[in-house]
């Protein structure tokens, strides 16, 4: 699309939106956890009382990619940016409320707040989203999860808006198709609110649990601009041994690193590229490969690249 083609794309969002909602050429690396990448072409903030439709509308007419961004703790964005819009949920989409034994909560709603909500509320099966540094809506994307549970455990059902032109409906578990740290939404998909049921718990174990976990994560999760697990656990196994056994801690591509503490954390130097840390994502890949035989698959959401070594051996 041609610069003039995003600056009409930019008014006519602003036209649903209201101008201080949009702005061209919006960073989108900076506000991840890496904290390194180039910005969208276009950035829209979508208010609680937007009209998802209207939004949806607007970008289907311009044939424009979409990306949900959320928290921006799974992302890496290349240093070139991403051609298209970048969408974030505003104020008021992280909301929290207890109903029973279900827990509902907007999109933007941190997966911590919403675990440390339910043990106050004495309900239990939710601990392990305080060890998860995302939304909601990325949780649910993304089936995230930790200390042997994830969102498919608990997840009812969810409203979805398809900003790729199609409407807002609710989608049960069985159509979100919860896989390992996967699902049946794409990028263009935005989680409007989600409900989880749960089961009658005792605070103070749900809270002792909790800081259980808080203190694991201090403990064996290294600190620094990352995001998370790099590649996803084979079955069976770890890929954080997997690397570890390759000899490839602290490994180093430029401004990127491999960490000493946890080998499928990778940490990106302040004022670093993004582009360092998908070489190294790259590099690690085929020693991991020439060393083990064993083919990892990138977690870390990829934008603006292109394809890895390892799109030839998914599925």
């Amino acid at each position: 699309m041609s610069v003039l083609g995003w600056d009409r794309l930019a008014e006519d969002l602003a036209g649903v939106l209201g101008a201080e909602a949009v702005c061209r050429e919006h960073p989108v690396g900076p506000v991840t956890t890496y904290r390194v990448g180039g910005p969208a072409r276009v950035g829209a903030t979508l208010a609680f009382d937007v009209d998802m439709t209207a939004v949806a509308e607007v970008l289907s007419a311009h044939r424009t990619d979409v990306l949900v961004v959320g928290k921006g703790s799974n992302l890496l964005v290349a240093e070139a940016g991403f051609d298209g819009v970048a969408v974030w949920l505003g104020a008021g989409h992280d909301w929290v409320e207890v109903d029973g034994l279900r827990l509902r909560a907007g999109g933007a709603a941190g997966l911590p707040v919403m675990a440390r909500r339910s043990a106050a509320a004495g309900l239990t099966g939710f601990e392990w989203a305080v060890g998860v540094p995302g939304s909601l809506g990325g949780g649910v994307h993304m089936n995230a999860g930790g200390h042997g549970a994830d969102m498919a455990a608990s997840l009812i059902r969810a409203e979805v808006a398809d900003l790729g032109g199609g409407g807002v409906e609710q989608w049960d578990v069985e159509r979100l198709k919860l896989g390992y740290r996967s699902s049946a939404l794409a990028d263009h998909h935005l989680v409007v609110w989600a409900e989880v049921g749960l089961t009658a718990g005792d605070e103070a174990a749900s809270q002792a649990l909790i800081a259980d976990i808080v203190a694991w994560r201090r403990e064996n999760q290294p600190g620094g601009q990352n995001a998370g697990s790099v590649f996803t656990n084979p079955h069976g196994d770890r890929a954080g041994r997997i690397i570890d056994a390759a000899g490839l801690k602290g490994r180093r591509v430029g401004t990127a690193s491999v960490s000493d503490k946890h080998a499928n954390f990778f940490i990106a130097d302040r004022n670093g590229s993004a582009d360092d840390v998908f070489a190294l994502m790259c590099s690690v890949f085929a020693l991991v490969q020439a060393r083990s035989g064993i083919s990892l698959q990138p977690e870390t959401r990829l934008i603006g690249f292109g394809p890895g070594p390892w799109s030839d051996q998914a599925g």
